[in-house]
């Protein structure tokens, strides 16, 4: 097996977008990346999702980030309000009790848009040309399973699925070999990875390595903009968890990478393997199984993400966030 696969896009593509999000600290940043990059990314809409914090809040927050972000053509969809099966678990230790700690947050003016999520993604990649509509998901994937429980048929309108997702070499976050997204909601991730749709994982094993460092976290600062000071001043409360917990120079923005992989795909670098979740009770629920030599010789159904230029992430981050208000 090839050490390095190429991605399923490149620098230049230009994305149909949905992003399916549980915001959530690094959420919130990954949000006003992709909202600076308008010629990249065309959002179709925001899909929420329980998670980081109950569905409440993570919908208030992504309202938020629109209205940071300046982009009021979004419109925002709650969704799945717990897991498939399993109890809900929520991560406000680390994303506070609101979602994002080291800003003020409020109630946003513009609304949620009518409707649910499983039903907005059911009608509208139904309604999209094959294989044409990549959906980048930031949270436990309860919304996308409820939508092919519903309609498998969808899958026809896909063309790619980033997923921030999974541990591997590194461990897990949640437990010691598993990672929160997947951990949230293992039996959604199951049918998630059964769907046959070209699937991209950026995991803890990528994540970990692409640090938001104070030198990297002054930079956007520096911009000077009211984008660049929100970013600054939610990275300056999250990181501290990590940095303290990990023993690590600064702290990841996991979600955040998914949305350099669709602007800047050459930054990142993976291969195709075999990975299976294990939704069974026990030390190992909420593991991804994740076959890197191919010993099992099952086909690959997953791009796992294992290296990036961290340097250039953050470039490329602080270059977008200077184009905001």
């Amino acid at each position: 097996m090839p050490t390095n696969t190429p991605p399923l896009s490149d620098d230049t593509t230009v994305h149909t977008l949905i992003i399916d999000t549980d915001p959530g600290a690094d959420d919130v940043i990954a949000l006003l990346l992709a909202m600076a990059s308008p010629e990249r990314l065309k959002i179709q809409a925001l899909t929420t999702v329980a998670g980081n914090v109950p569905l409440a809040k993570t919908s208030r927050n992504a309202r938020l980030a629109r209205e940071w972000g300046q982009r009021p053509d979004i419109p925002v969809y709650g969704g799945a309000q717990r897991p498939l099966l399993r109890t809900p678990i929520y991560a406000a230790d680390i994303h506070g009790s609101e979602g994002i700690t080291g800003v003020q947050v409020h109630e946003p003016a513009q609304p949620l848009a009518e409707g649910h999520a499983v039903d907005y993604l059911i009608d509208t990649l139904r309604a999209a040309p094959a294989q044409s509509v990549t959906l980048a998901m930031l949270g436990p994937q309860t919304n996308l399973a409820l939508a092919l429980a519903q309609a498998p048929d969808i899958v026809r309108g896909l063309r790619e699925l980033v997923l921030m997702a999974g541990a591997h070499f590194n461990g897990g976050n949640i437990t010691p070999t598993a990672e929160f997204n997947v951990f949230a909601d293992p039996h959604a991730a199951e049918i998630v990875l059964g769907s046959g749709v070209p699937i991209t994982m950026l995991p803890l094993d990528l994540t970990h390595k692409v640090l938001a460092t104070p030198e990297r976290i002054a930079r956007l600062r520096g911009l000077g903009n009211q984008a660049g000071r929100i970013v600054a001043d939610i990275l300056d409360a999250y990181v501290r968890h990590d940095m303290q917990y990990y023993g690590l120079p600064g702290g990841p923005v996991h979600d955040a990478t998914v949305v350099g992989y669709l602007l800047q795909p050459s930054l990142f670098g993976g291969r195709w393997v075999n990975v299976a979740i294990d939704s069974r009770e026990g030390l190992g629920f909420g593991q991804t199984v994740v076959d890197w030599y191919g010993g099992l010789k099952k086909p690959a159904n997953v791009r796992w993400i294992a290296e990036g230029d961290a340097q250039g992430f953050f470039d490329l981050m602080t270059q977008r966030i200077s184009r905001l208000f």
